[in-house]
């Protein structure tokens, strides 16, 4: 998979390139990952982006010209699809990052300042949000959205571990322990350490289904239960 990033910070991705498991899938070769600086892309000496909106109004906008000749230079055929971040969209969820994930190419431009002149748009696929709040730029959602999208490609993580996280399968995961067995007296479930799999998968399963109770409970409305979920729903109701 191919994403590139047009950005007015390119330095803002240069830790982030080279930590964890997005530096392992870049070092596997499963992706590859350009930062463009828009700047570049300015016809003044000075490599002015912006200007102020027509009709007034506080702050400064992007300016057109300039974001839809970055785009245009870094787009190599009709079918890469396009994506800008900006506020007051659906927050992204799972589900559009598997769909992202399954992309050969895919551009992610960061607004800034007030944002993007809003005839840019007609150049973009999609417009994406990480959350109901207004951030400086778009370079941290940016971040969050390869973040997401990596680590589902093939080989990127293991299988296991993606099927068991929250939101694939419409719960949060359940809570996890691992040594030491007791900590200030605070102690692993006996149950997670009898070696029993079949309890301790009703027993995951029923604390995942607590734990979307207790913080998202309009995942369950969403969500089809079967018969032994609910029956440990109705378990943890009645011991709450």
């Amino acid at each position: 998979m191919k994403i590139t990033v047009l950005t007015l910070f390119p330095e803002m991705y240069e830790g982030f390139l080279k930590t964890s498991i997005i530096h392992r899938i870049l070092e596997k070769g499963l992706a590859e990952i350009r930062i463009v600086d828009i700047r570049d892309y300015s016809n003044d000496k000075h490599r002015h982006v912006d200007d102020t909106p027509y009709g007034g109004g506080a702050g400064m906008l992007m300016k057109v010209d300039v974001v839809h000749r970055a785009l245009l230079d870094n787009i190599s055929n009709d079918h890469v699809y396009t994506v800008l971040t900006a506020p007051g969209r659906r927050p992204l969820v799972q589900k559009d990052l598997e769909r992202l994930s399954t992309l050969d190419e895919l551009v992610i431009v960061c607004g800034h300042y007030e944002g993007i002149d809003r005839r840019f748009e007609r150049y973009i696929d999609e417009k994406v949000s990480i959350g109901d709040y207004v951030l400086t730029g778009g370079e941290l959602p940016s971040m969050v959205m390869i973040d997401g999208i990596l680590r589902l490609l093939d080989e990127g993580i293991s299988a296991e571990s993606l099927k068991e996280e929250s939101f694939n399968d419409g719960l949060l995961e359940y809570p996890q322990y691992t040594r030491p067995p007791e900590y200030n007296g605070d102690k692993v479930p006996e149950v997670l350490q009898n070696g029993n799999h079949k309890e301790i998968r009703r027993y995951n399963l029923k604390m995942s289904l607590k734990e979307t109770l207790e913080n998202r409970p309009e995942l369950l409305e969403k969500r089809e239960l079967n018969k032994e979920e609910k029956e440990l729903l109705a378990e943890v109701v009645n011991e709450l």
